[in-house]
């Protein structure tokens, strides 16, 4: 395992270069070199690199080559004419703390490649002679991207193209211009997870958006914040896709502009978009496609949304499909549902439980607060559970007897559990089933989860289920206005 050292400004080809006093000056010095597992090329800080640098040789699993920097002042740069960093073939890689800037090609490009690492790399002005992707990686596995910057690029801030494990983590997308230019673009690609970014497209030069995704397969975009562009998410055609938790708005100039858009480049099943706070623009989450095409667009789920001030509806479907429009929050004014008369009375697409509120942030604020409590109090648990007293309220507003297990004025003192089939609430507590577990509450308000590890999904960090639920006690329906919430810390069970 040999660490090489590299300095422009200092360095000579003539060097050994395995010492900082004895750098070598070049990168295509480095590439005369058969890195081994384990090798680590250390870029000396200040130095600008005018050429390519291709990547030829791989590492291992326990001992990845690794491409990095060294000493003080500002991060190693490097220019091409061609792209700046260049892979085919090469497995188990990791580039760190590195500049790469004016180059006419992608920054980054790998090809083929597996197992590679890119982290805290600041990319800028790339793409100038062929309206590259900033990133670009092709028919390749395992590829994680993580705290890097890209801003001010032609093409694509990201192009991903038939990659099978994917993770864009906590990175920063500004202003990607061009005909065909996204924040991200991602085609033909499995096993994603996109997470903790910062997408703005605000002053791109762009007729297109933030997110394209393409023909995904087992996708999550979750905590993400996209600003900007013609559309937010375009997930047309894809399965298993969750959208959930991220912050969607400025994205205007055309009639139809989204924040989710789904259904008219091919089949979508099985989408999850929960949790989006979806704000400043044209449509919500828009269901759609092309006039006479036959795609299918089965088990959409939107619910615990809030959508407010869009020139048009939360939702639109407007195409034959199945799915669900619940527990949304509208601010007044914007119109909640578009749906086409004939999907109405197909009645494939159900709307219920969805509110308006004057103002969405007293909304959001709350949430944010239990959001908090919750996570101070689960600091050190596995599974927690948030509750206030479960109380139930009547149509107009007041509260029911104060508390769900308080005997009730029907003749055998039950409360029949509307969304639950037959089973009752009776004077000895309630058990109520989630996807992960039951939970059981006594008449003192007193809960205990069973959790039912078999059902828990095989990703970590965390997962939670909410109990909601509305009664009827013989006489008049009444709606829960709480939620009891479980939070499952996967990390926490499994470690």
């Amino acid at each position: 395992m040999t660490v090489y050292y590299v300095n422009s400004a200092t360095g000579s080809d003539r060097n050994g270069g395995t010492g900082q006093n004895s750098a070598f000056a070049t990168l295509s010095k480095v590439e005369s070199l058969k890195l081994k597992p384990g090798d680590s090329v250390l870029l000396a800080k200040g130095s600008v690199f005018n050429e390519q640098f291709d990547i030829k040789y791989s590492g291992s699993d326990s001992a990845p080559i690794k491409i990095g920097s060294y000493g003080t002042g500002a991060a190693p740069v490097i220019h091409s004419s061609g792209d700046g960093i260049h892979s085919l073939y090469a497995s188990n890689i990791v580039i760190e703390n590195l500049k790469i800037s004016n180059t006419g090609g992608a920054g980054i490009y790998g090809g083929s490649v597996t197992n590679w690492t890119v982290r805290d790399v600041e990319i800028a002005k790339t793409g100038l002679s062929e309206n590259a992707g900033a990133v670009t990686f092709r028919s390749s596995k395992n590829v994680t991207v993580e705290d890097s910057k890209i801003s001010g690029v032609k093409g694509d801030g990201f192009w991903i193209e038939k990659v099978a494990g994917i993770k864009l983590l906590n990175n920063t997308v500004t202003s990607a211009s061009g005909s065909t230019a996204d924040a991200v673009q991602m085609n033909d690609s499995s096993n994603i997870l996109m997470k903790g970014n910062h997408l703005d497209q605000t002053h791109a030069s762009s007729p297109k958006g933030v997110i394209a995704l393409v023909r995904p397969t087992n996708a999550v975009v979750e905590d993400n914040v996209l600003t900007g562009g013609g559309f937010g998410i375009s997930a047309q055609a894809g399965k298993n896709v969750a959208i959930r938790d991220n912050d969607i708005s400025g994205y205007h100039g055309y009639s139809w502009s989204f924040a989710v858009g789904l259904g008219d480049q091919g089949n979508a099943r099985d989408y999850d978009i929960s949790g989006n706070h979806i704000h400043d623009g044209a449509w919500g989450v828009a269901v759609s496609g092309p006039s006479g095409a036959s795609y299918t667009r089965t088990n959409i789920k939107v619910h615990d949304n809030v959508f407010d001030d869009l020139s048009q509806a939360a939702l639109k479907v407007d195409r034959p499909a199945s799915g669900s429009f619940t527990n949304n929050t509208i601010e007044t004014g914007t119109k909640a549902t578009a749906i086409s008369p004939s999907i109405v009375d197909a009645h494939t697409f159900t709307v219920s439980g969805n509110k308006t509120v004057a103002n969405v942030e007293t909304t959001l604020a709350a949430a944010d607060t239990k959001v908090a409590a919750a996570t101070e109090v689960s600091a050190d648990s596995a599974v927690v559970a948030v509750h206030d007293n479960l109380k139930i309220f009547t149509d107009n507003g007041e509260a029911h007897r104060g508390n769900l297990l308080d005997n009730d004025s029907s003749d055998n003192d039950t409360l029949v559990l509307r969304r639950f089939g037959d089973e009752t609430v009776g004077k000895h507590g309630l058990t109520l089933t989630g996807e992960y577990g039951d939970i059981h509450v006594d008449r003192e308000g007193n809960y205990a989860y069973t959790l039912d590890e078999t059902k828990l999904p095989d990703h970590s960090g965390h997962v939670s289920e909410s109990f909601s639920y509305g009664i009827n006690d013989g006489t008049s329906h009444h709606s829960d206005g709480d939620t009891l919430t479980v939070f499952i810390h996967l990390d926490g069970l499994l470690s």
